[in-house]
């Protein structure tokens, strides 16, 4: 027996129970669709090429693994049940490959070292069949393994299938198959439905292999939550909490601390620097990577960004699609929107708002302002209150403030507008031309006092 593998992913059903309009692969499970878990486990498992048998709304499936040469798809326009299912993948299978590994798109916990570990039991047993087990103290609803007095596979009952002695089995089926390709190919053509469900099931490939004295053996899996698959949202939540855990864990072991990993929400593939700290509350996802030694205050929600080394975002701020320089402040409660860009030592305080606006080295904004679709230079300071006036109701425009600029509070940039370098905005200015170098800028209305008039009024 060779050593090159394909997998079979089966990923046709809707998911009936999810009570959902997408099906059931697609929905996120720790940041990335249900699918790609199990996917991503066999590839590095050691299997070269994977067919995902793809059914209801298929071309969510496709677009989602385009442009992977490693990953085709077959279509299973009828779920008439998992035998049907692989027969349906046989063609798209690798000719070279002598050994088919078979998996369910729904299983989000299988660990790759447990393929890993069934696939070389596989090969060193020379078996023809082998299937993933695990004991369960409460069985209901799984396929119980049926063993002869040898200890090899007889057959796997399903749950409305089996006899009353059968149902007292605890050893199940985990839905997870390594069979040998010659074999798998003339068994797959001749399964029949006649069974509870009137469906073709995989597992009496099984029952066929042992009736031909063709050794069939189980690998048992420790932790009998890898086999778990997700049926309905209640599921879907489980296997989110668990695979986080298996996230949060993997930093710190790599040397991020978390001060309460449990309520510590973070994605598949998010980056964190060592001797960095994350607070309780946070939620870090998408494609976000974060240096070294950096804060990641209580309540955090970070999406999509680049954060540098030593920054420290306190607690309550959301930032999504930014671009972060190292030591820069943010928060609390700042909200960092689409398209901005800190560069080192800026400061963004409490309740500060950007949106497609960079800032330059050492400039800061400590409190109550907005500032969208503007370049602000190095070493400004804006005032509390300071709004950059970039929407007429029609078009965005652009503000631009250059280095050293000292902007006093509440003060309104009407955009289109720039402001020359090392100039003075007075508090109260609403700027709506253009401001010169080195100069002050100041637009108010005169100041009247009225003496006596409160007096006069009473």
């Amino acid at each position: 027996m060779g050593n090159k593998i394909s997998a079979i992913v089966l990923a046709a059903g809707m998911g009936t129970r999810m009570k959902s309009d997408l099906v059931k692969v697609m929905h996120l499970v720790a940041g990335v669709p249900m699918i790609q878990w199990p996917v991503a486990a066999a590839f590095a498992s050691g299997v070269e090429r994977c067919v995902l048998v793809v059914g209801h709304q298929q071309e969510k499936v496709r677009e989602l693994f385009a442009g992977r040469g490693e990953v085709s798809f077959a279509l299973q326009s009828e779920q008439l049940g998992t035998g049907h299912a692989v027969r349906c993948a046989m063609t798209e299978l690798d000719p070279g490959a002598d050994t088919v590994l078979i998996l369910c798109g729904d299983t989000p916990l299988l660990e790759a070292q447990s393929l890993a570990g069934m696939l070389k039991a596989h090969r060193e047993t020379k078996a023809c069949i082998t299937v993933m087990t695990a004991t369960l103290g409460n069985p209901f609803g799984y396929g119980r393994i049926v063993k002869d007095a040898t200890g090899k596979v007889s057959a796997i009952t399903e749950e409305k299938d089996a006899t009353e002695k059968e149902r007292l089995i605890d050893e199940v089926n985990a839905g997870v198959y390594c069979i040998d390709r010659a074999f798998l190919e003339k068994a797959i053509a001749t399964i029949k439905n006649d069974n509870a469900q009137g469906e073709y099931y995989l597992t009496d490939v099984v029952r066929q292999a042992a009736q031909h004295g063709l050794s069939c053996l189980s690998y048992k899996v420790a932790d009998p939550r890898e086999i778990s698959g997700v049926n309905d949202r209640a599921q879907m939540a489980e296997a989110a909490r668990v695979l986080r855990g298996r996230i949060n864990r993997e930093l710190m072991l790599s040397g991020v601390t978390m001060i309460d990993p449990e309520t510590v929400y973070i994605d598949r593939g998010v980056r964190i620097g060592r001797d960095s700290v994350v607070y309780p509350g946070a939620t870090i996802e998408g494609n976000t990577v974060i240096g070294e030694r950096c804060v990641i205050g209580q309540g955090s929600l970070i999406q999509n960004c680049s954060i540098a080394d030593d920054v420290v975002v306190k607690a309550g701020s959301v930032l999504e699609d930014s671009k972060v320089g190292p030591e820069a402040a943010i928060g609390p409660m700042a909200h960092l929107r689409a398209g901005t860009e800190l560069s080192a030592h800026v400061k963004i305080g409490n309740f500060v708002e950007t949106k497609k606006t960079f800032m330059g080295e050492g400039s800061k904004a400590s409190h109550l302002t907005y500032l969208g679709d503007a370049t602000i230079g190095r070493d400004v300071n804006i005032g509390c209150g300071t709004i950059t006036c970039n929407y007429d109701g029609v078009k965005k425009h652009k503000t631009v403030i250059e280095d050293g600029v000292f902007v006093g509070s509440d003060v309104q940039l009407v955009a289109p507008v720039t402001v020359g370098r090392n100039s003075l905005i007075a508090a109260g200015t609403t700027v709506t031309k253009d401001i010169p170098a080195d100069s002050l800028a100041i637009a108010r209305s005169p100041q009247v006092n009225k003496e006596g008039y409160m007096l006069r009024k009473k």
